[in-house]
């Protein structure tokens, strides 16, 4: 009988272990605020190798959107759902079942590096990750931070702002050691989920001085030739049409011919530059983890941004917790875009401005917080050398951040809890894309939505309706983004009908999205 009983659970063990190795892991990193053609393997001439390497050896989505904003865009990731911006700013909705809470239930370690910036309104008690899923957390709750002194920088629910004081740190650095920690250290017994979001490249504009000296003289030719260049290799790399036109410069921006402050303005792109190369060296360590713990084969890897280029000039006035008052040594910081002032040293606090963003978003309109392709059309890449078949390959079907979580549910064989937050759980806005993986085509969305920030839009069939919410001001602009990716010829008036319909269809799901979270 003990003899029976034995070999029973021998046979279990046998069954659970086979199944915890057949489960794949699970990686999704997230850089912030760059543009879509930024990466290497997007077009930009920034050096970004491991995630050009991942982008040979798997899938590269061209098609693909975020938000508009960093908090709404991590919201979506992390629940499959449509944010709800009415009703809960600033964090994730209750009855909204969160990826590491599903995958926690499955067996997965979840572990977390990097930006949180879902901790719920101001003034309240602030939610951790380790309050929604994860087993073991790294970074800094709130949107922004210094580069080398991070405001509230945690180890799970305790400040460890103290880790800062060493000389050479850098937070980019720091938190990519940290998810190789994560690695190294988690059980080899389960399946791990492993979320990496990095703070590059959002202001301030912060660099160690060898970094940014790797691109000096880089960005000497200005951002209307940078814009060129990148366009003519985004054609060839395939990740835009062939026939696209470039949009126009920004209204705001002035030829580079005419800038005046051109040695100031190279340094911007120079320390923005240095910011994505320091990051892309972080994810070599991470897959490189991978491989040391002989994970890699078996890991699904995803890369993706939260929003588009940020044309935000950070002025010498602004305010906020992330910016500290003094550096580490005591020197008052001199926060703005100072034109007479290089950033990258950590006593500056400043961004890159119209100019580069509107490079960086290359070849759309717009910026980070409208609704217009510059804003959310941003580059994916799914890398998975046991699961994907078409490596190398382009995929074109419309997807969104919703999407990333019911494709982990399903590679990893999880369900969902029928209720959360003390309700029904609120199902699903989003599709899994596993059928890419095989070269299959996908069932793609028949309609996106967007409503956050200044910008407001929806995404149907071919056409696109969008507009730009400044005072009272609210004009519904349409486009046949098909034929006018950049957006530049307005249908609104020629095609009063479809606009009528497209409008009829996004209040529809507005007024849906609130009953649904109430």
């Amino acid at each position: 009988m003990k003899h029976l009983i034995s070999s029973v659970i021998l046979l279990l063990l046998t069954v659970f272990i086979s199944y915890a190795e057949d489960r794949p892991n699970i990686v999704v990193i997230m850089s912030d605020d760059m543009g879509y053609s930024d990466l290497g393997c997007f077009g930009g001439e920034i050096r970004t190798p491991n995630l050009d390497k991942l982008a040979a050896g798997g899938l590269r989505y061209t098609n693909f959107y975020s938000e508009n904003m960093c908090w709404v865009s991590r919201a979506s990731l992390l629940t499959g759902c449509y944010h709800r911006t009415s009703l809960y700013n600033g964090g994730l909705h209750p009855r909204c079942v969160t990826l590491p809470e599903a995958l926690r239930s499955n067996g997965y370690s979840t572990l977390m590096s990097g930006k949180w910036h879902l901790a719920g309104k101001s003034g309240q008690k602030p939610i951790y990750p380790n309050d929604r899923g994860f087993d073991s957390f790294y970074g800094i709750l709130g949107g922004a931070a210094s580069f080398f002194a991070p405001h509230s920088l945690s180890r799970n629910k305790v400040n460890v702002e103290e880790e800062y004081s060493a000389k050479d740190y850098y937070f980019t650095r720091a938190m990519s050691r940290e998810a190789v920690k994560h690695i190294d250290s988690a059980d080899s017994g389960k399946p791990l989920f492993l979320y990496l979001t990095y703070t590059a490249a959002h202001w301030p504009l912060h660099a160690p001085e060898a970094d940014i000296a790797k691109y000096k003289g880089r960005y000497s030719m200005g951002w209307d030739k940078l814009r060129e260049q990148r366009l003519a290799r985004m054609k060839k790399l395939g990740v835009v049409p062939k026939d696209i036109p470039m949009s126009p410069r920004h209204p705001i921006v002035p030829a580079w011919d005419d800038e005046g402050h051109k040695a100031w303005q190279e340094r911007r792109m120079e320390v923005y530059a240095a910011q994505v190369t320091i990051m892309d060296e972080g994810i070599g360590q991470v897959m490189d983890a991978l491989k040391r713990t002989d994970r890699f084969k078996n890991t699904l890897i995803f890369f993706t941004i939260d929003n588009g280029g940020c044309h935000v000039e950070y002025g010498k006035d602004r305010k906020g917790s992330y910016l500290p008052e003094k550096t580490r040594d005591g020197r008052p910081m001199k926060p703005g875009n100072i034109p007479d002032l290089m950033p990258g040293p950590e006593v500056t606090y400043q961004s890159y401005g119209h100019g580069w963003a509107n490079a960086s978003n290359t070849p759309y309109r717009f910026f980070k917080q409208y609704d217009h392709e510059g804003g959310i059309h941003t580059p994916m890449i799914a890398h998975w050398p046991d699961g994907i078949d078409t490596r190398g390959a382009i995929v074109k079907s419309l997807s969104h951040l919703i999407d990333l979580m019911p494709t982990i549910l399903d590679v990893s064989g999880t369900k969902l809890a029928k209720e959360s937050g003390g309700g029904q759980r609120i199902e699903l806005d989003g599709l899994s894309l596993t059928p890419t993986f095989s070269g299959d085509k996908q069932r793609g969305h028949e309609s996106l939505f967007f409503n956050h920030a200044k910008g407001q839009a929806i995404r149907h069939g071919k056409w696109k309706l969008v507009r730009v919410k400044q005072g009272k001001k609210k004009l519904w602009e349409l486009y046949d983004i098909q034929s006018d990716p950049n957006e530049m010829n307005n249908l609104a008036t020629q095609n009063p009908a479809k606009t009528r319909e497209l409008t009829l269809r996004w209040e529809s799901w507005e007024k849906k999205l609130l009953a649904k979270a109430r």
